[in-house]
This record gives C-alpha cells, structure tokens and sequence, in this order.
C-alpha cells in the first residue's frame, strides 16, 4: 500500500525548513570575523526552519497525523517561532546598519511576545492532562478555538510591526549616511530595502489571514482564497529565505555601517564648542580651511576623517555643519565640489577635459549626482555652463 505522507506544498516547506538550518549553519561556521550581525541572521534563519515545520505538524495532510501519534509534545513548540522572529530581523539589521551597536537590557523587552505566547499556553492548553491534551490535539478543537486563533493574529500583528520598524531603521540608515558620508551613491541598500518590503508584505498577507480566521469565529464563510493566499506565502517565504542568504553572505561583511550615537568629545583632546550657541569663527575657519586643502576632492572622505584633519570632534563638525551651513555632510561636501566643477569649467586651461574627468577630479563618483547637485545650485546643465560667456 502506497501512502503519501508529503504533498507538493509539505515539500516546500521541508525544503524552506532545511534551507534555513543549513545555511544558518553555514553563516556560524564561516563567521571569523565574528560579526554579530551575522549572529542574529543566524538566529533568524533558524525560527524561520521552525515555522514551516510548524506548520506541517498543523496543516500538514498525513504528516500531522504522525506527529499527533508519535510525537504529541512537540506539538506546538514551533509557534514561538511567529513570536521572536520579527525582533531578530531588526536585531540584524539594526547591528549591521549601526557600527556601535550593543545590546541592551532593555532589548530583552522584544521577547514580551514570545512570554505571552507562553503564558497563554501554560494555561490554555498545557494546564490540562495528558489525555485532555491528545483530545484539544486529535479534535482539533484548540487551534479553531478563539484563544489560539487570536494569539496568532496577535503574533502577525507583532510580526508585521517589526517589519515596519525594520523598514524605518533602513530610512534612518539612509538620513544618518549623509550625515557621514560624501558619497553615500557607493552605499547600495536597495536589497535591503527590496528585502524588507517583501517580508512586511508577506507578513501583512499572513496578519490578513490570520485576522479572517478571528473573523471565521464569528462569522463562517468559504475560506479557498485564503487557503490560496496562505500558500502563496510559504512560496514567498521560501523564495526571501533564499534572497535573504545570498545578499547577506554577499553583503553583510562589506556594508558600510554609520554610528547611531553622536561621538562625546574627549576633554582636551580637540576643540570644543558650545551645544547651544553657534560659533561663527570656527565656521570661518572650517571653509577656510576646506578652500585651502582641497579636501572635498578626495572621493571617499567622511566625516571623522575631516574632523581628524581640522582637530576637531566629529560631533562638534556636524553640529556646525548643520546649524552653521544649514545642511547636512553630504550636502556641505558637494557644495565645495560644484565650485570646484565651475572654475574647471569656466576655464580656459580645462577647456578640453571632459565634464566626466571633472566630475571625477572634483571628487563625484557619480555622473547623475554630479549632474543632479549642479543643476540645483546653478541652474543648468555642466555643458550649458560650459557654453555660456564668460
């Protein structure tokens, strides 16, 4: 007698479950550099083997059967999974993205979902005998009551909030770059940005199936396209388990992480100014200085590094920057290149250089930012410039 245990979707599932303690595995063991990020994608990647998993013990069409028979305590241990894996993903993101990262007691409170999920089935379900327990199981009674039903809505609820915090965190990263960097266009977060989206939509599907199941208590009605649409979700899941791997083995160990914390200047070691008062020689002395060395040309440089050539703290560089100038680092750096570009331009001794060797000279690593900042501090093209009598 042939008996089929795993349909196509099981497989699907068991592929995504063995895909993630595999590559978790892979991530740990490759890990010399001991980044903590990839600790956390770790992690990550194995509540993600325990979902699906999960799942087939629930859903699984003769997989479940055999659990219920041989293996009854392991029944639910895979839900906490639904409860810790959001929180992992912005841990992730959050060390990888944040050079200073460290955590903290107070990030213990990411797991207050995961006590709840406890709390609940200490005294939902594990409260009762062995017996009662195999009946809530075999009948079914306990995954369609409105307990567990709601406390699953809760978790993909949670879930989702986690993804829109993870997609905050990348936004920040972006506004905090150019408060560092002079060339953010050689920071590529499209993939983690692409990455994000596509677990906040999956988990939005979830958080609506979930929810039409708390709607189903009431209210019952055909529930094929949800059916469908869960599916469609393990499908995803499986494809962003995989996309999630490659870009983090691929980029993780050379992303350019930023400080979340401003520096605290070092009493006696640099120049200090006040928090509250603007100090208009310093500026004076910051743009003659950045006239003098040139040193907006250098292609990569950042703040701390300017900050080192002009003795003065980062934090207090910033500061002026910001209340002084009016703009943030990226802005303050490519200004000095614009002018830069516009003496080359207009001079007779650049007359053949071409506008890409200028904008390389100058310090852009980018034809559209080059082209882009020209025209908002100009008014024209770098070739209409070019044109125009002197």
């Amino acid at each position: 007698m042939n008996l089929v245990v795993f349909n196509f979707h099981d497989v699907v599932l068991w592929m995504t479950a063995m895909q993630c303690l595999l590559f978790a595995g892979l991530l740990l063991a490759t890990n010399t550099s001991k980044n903590i990020s990839m600790y956390f994608l770790a992690a990550f990647l194995v509540a993600h083997a325990l979902i699906p998993l999960h799942e087939m013990i629930l859903w699984g069409a003769e997989f479940k059967l055999r659990v219920r028979n041989n293996w009854p305590e392991v029944y639910f241990i895979g839900a906490a999974a639904y409860y810790v894996d959001g929180a992992l993903l912005l841990m992730c993101i959050k060390s990888l993205v944040f050079r200073d990262f460290k955590f903290r007691k107070t990030d213990l409170l990411h797991l207050l979902p995961l006590a709840a999920f406890i709390v609940f089935m200490s005294i939902a379900f594990y409260s009762h005998s062995y017996a009662e327990r195999l009946h809530l199981i075999n009948s079914e009674t306990f995954v369609y009551g409105a307990g567990y039903t709601f406390m699953e809505f809760f978790s993909k609820v949670v879930r989702f909030g986690y993804c829109f915090l993870c997609l905050q965190l990348v936004f920040k990263y972006k506004h905090l770059l150019k408060s560092t960097h002079s060339n953010v266009e050689k920071v590529d977060i499209t993939w983690i940005s692409t990455l994000v989206v596509g677990f906040m939509i999956v988990m939005g599907l979830e958080a609506i199936l979930a929810f039409s199941k708390v709607i189903f208590l009431f209210k019952p009605y055909h529930m094929d396209f949800f059916q469908k649409m869960g599916l469609t979700c393990y499908y995803s899941l499986f494809l962003l388990v995989n996309l999630l791997v490659f870009t983090g083995i691929r980029y993780f160990s050379s992303f350019e992480p930023v400080k979340e914390e401003p520096e605290k200047p070092k009493d006696g070691a640099k120049k200090k100014i006040s928090d509250h008062l603007l100090n208009p020689d310093l500026a004076r002395e910051i743009d003659e200085a950045m006239r003098g060395t040139k040193s907006y040309m250098e292609p990569d440089i950042t703040l701390e590094h300017l900050a080192e050539e002009l003795s003065i703290t980062a934090r207090d560089l910033s500061m002026i920057i910001n209340r002084h100038f009016g703009v943030n680092f990226y802005e303050f750096v490519n200004r000095y290149r614009i002018e830069e570009a516009k003496a080359m331009l207009a001079s007779p001794e650049h007359s053949d250089t071409t506008i890409t060797d200028i904008y390389l000279a100058v310090g852009f690593n980018s034809k559209s930012v080059f082209n882009t900042f020209f025209k908002k501090l100009v008014g024209t093209t770098p070739s209409q410039y070019r044109k125009e009598p002197a």
